[in-house]
């Protein structure tokens, strides 16, 4: 894994440091405690790769002007032998400092040494993260909310993996409760259908193809067995033939989406297990719960909610949140996960100070949730929304959707913006073969590196490591801003990391192709007359090749070698 950008700043603390105790030594600063500053990565290069706010910090320690604090700091600075060049100050006394052209040849070599690890890091130290996403309900076909959440939850768990976090992936299923009485009922009716058409679906059951073809699958299997069975036993019977078969497509469709899971988690087994009743009798014993119109209640609202919930109605069921605080509670403390990361649609912003509040009453320190709120996702083609396939009038799924747009796109588009942004998704964009797709002009710009490598090969040139000598050619503005940007991957991993948001890895990728294109139009790397530029130029292609091939495998997104 790169250290290179932590060892640069690690460094460059260092040398600040070192310069201001030889500033006191020298008088040029009056004896005091070294301030707490700030080291940043200025936007505008121009103010250099580093700056660093030392001075203003420490007006007040050595009471002076800041800018008189910054001579004096660099009068004692001494950069031979670090991979800084220069240091400037600037405005009221901020001190800027440049990379030395050895900063960029160490860079490169860092890529090539990292090899498949390059990008990855120990930042999270092993920590154990639980990532549950996706969680469709299994009475149905997965829609196009769930293709976002697939895609976000899924990148999330590798860029959190490159981290360096002990990250599990897990889909909890829901075969428990109000949904599954729901689908019992909606089987139940169109079993009966089949024999007596007059038999009226009740309007909040579920009215799609999916429920009719399992009812007529049952038909064919088992007759007319069940038409005069008591109801309790024709419900079971219909929901342990379905819902199998529903769990199983749920399986096989997120598998051609590229999304294994290391555990489905099932929602009876905290029925069965008696989980449920636990969290019940805990919350009652810690004095949290009251009873009103023969429901118990939570006080929820004593615990930052904006209302108190009631966890098990008049007739003696527990509620829908009462198997899911018992399954948090059994992620963070039966299994012992250090953070459990919930990726949920839009209308669960209220969800989340619910759990929390419970959680925090049942002794746990609420924190350690974290759920990313995804908003809605619109389907685009021709300007226009659509909500509809034109193939089957039925609603877009996830399958209805890899069917009319490549894997590659449909996982990178969705992986475009932030969780909490609203996106639509252009159908026709993610087919194009073209620069105007961004998942293409990825994939291009590794295909055009294994294209000019190739065509190197094919010309009798051999590919070695190029000298340090060597790589402090690469000395213009394309080849540094270029390397630069190669070498902030791993910083911007961790950064997705932190605030959960894979698109900053999409986003970073994206300029990473740009700024190959833009070296590659503005500097030859094919030279007859300069063969060590020329093993330079080729060094710098395959780290950038390299470096995209990485990023595209975190994503779960191929990285094809011809297009």
């Amino acid at each position: 894994m790169s250290k290179i950008v932590k060892q640069t700043e690690n460094e460059l603390k260092n040398i600040i440091v070192e310069a201001i105790k030889k500033a006191i030594a020298d008088g040029a600063l009056p004896e005091a405690e070294i301030p707490q500053f700030n080291i940043e990565k200025p936007a505008n290069k121009d103010n250099g790769d580093y700056s660093t706010n030392v001075a203003m910090a420490g007006a007040r320690a050595f009471k002076k002007a800041p800018r008189m604090i910054a001579e004096a700091i660099e009068s004692c600075i001494d950069l031979d032998g670090t991979v800084f060049e220069k240091v400037e100050i600037a405005g009221p006394g901020f001190m800027n400092f440049f990379l030395s052209q050895q900063f960029y040849s160490d860079v490169l070599k860092d890529i090539f040494a990292c090899g498949k690890d390059y990008g990855k890091s120990d930042y999270g130290q092993g920590k154990r993260i639980l990532v549950e996403f996706v969680s469709a309900n299994p009475t149905g076909p997965m829609h196009i909310g769930n293709a976002r959440g697939g895609a976000i939850g899924d990148c999330l768990a590798s860029v959190l993996d490159w981290a360096g976090y002990d990250v599990s992936r897990e889909f909890y299923v829901n075969d428990a409760g109000n949904q599954i009485e729901k689908f019992a009922t909606s089987l139940e009716v169109r079993y009966l259908q089949h024999f007596e058409s007059s038999i009226e679906l009740p309007e909040d059951a579920y009215h799609g193809q999916d429920i009719v073809e399992h009812a007529e699958n049952f038909i064919k299997e088992y007759g007319d067995k069940y038409v005069n069975a008591d109801s309790k036993e024709r419900r079971k019977a219909l929901v342990d033939y379905a819902l199998p078969k529903n769990i199983a497509g749920l399986e096989r469709d997120l598998k051609r989406y590229r999304i294994t899971y290391d555990k489905w988690f099932r929602e009876s087994t905290l029925h069965n297990d008696g989980s449920v009743q636990k969290v019940i009798d805990a919350l009652k014993a810690k004095g949290v719960t009251y009873e009103q119109d023969g429901a118990l209640w939570f006080k929820a609202s004593e615990y930052g909610n904006d209302k108190d919930i009631v966890l098990v109605r008049a007739n003696g069921l527990p509620t829908y949140i009462v198997p899911d605080i018992a399954y948090h509670y059994n992620k963070l403390v039966t299994r012992g996960y250090d953070k459990a990361i919930d990726v949920l649609g839009a209308d669960h912003h209220g969800y989340v100070p619910r759990m929390k509040a419970a959680l925090t009453a049942l002794g746990l320190d609420a924190s350690r949730l974290d759920c990313v709120i995804m908003q809605m996702v619109r389907l685009v083609r021709d300007g226009e929304t659509i909500k509809l396939s034109k193939r089957s009038g039925k609603a877009i799924t996830l399958n209805t959707l890899i069917d009319e747009v490549p894997l590659d796109a449909a996982r990178f588009f969705f992986n475009l913006r932030e969780p909490n942004s609203h996106f639509d998704f252009d159908l026709e964009l993610a087919a194009k073969e073209s620069s105007e797709n961004p998942v293409y002009y990825v994939q291009y710009a590794h295909a055009r590196i294994c294209s000019i490598i190739k065509k190197a090969q094919e010309q009798g040139v051999e590919l070695r490591n190029p000298s340090d000598d060597e790589l402090a050619l690469l000395n213009s503005k394309e080849e540094k801003d270029l390397i630069r940007h190669l070498s902030s991957l791993t910083d911007e991993v961790v950064s997705a990391a932190k605030s959960y948001d894979p698109a900053k890895i999409t986003h970073y990728v994206i300029e990473l192709a740009t700024l190959f294109h833009k070296f590659y139009n503005a500097q030859r790397v094919m030279l007859d007359d300069k063969e060590s530029l020329m093993q330079a130029r080729l060094f710098l292609c395959k780290a950038v090749k390299d470096t995209i091939y990485n990023i595209l495998t975190m994503l779960k997104i191929t990285a094809p070698e011809v297009m």
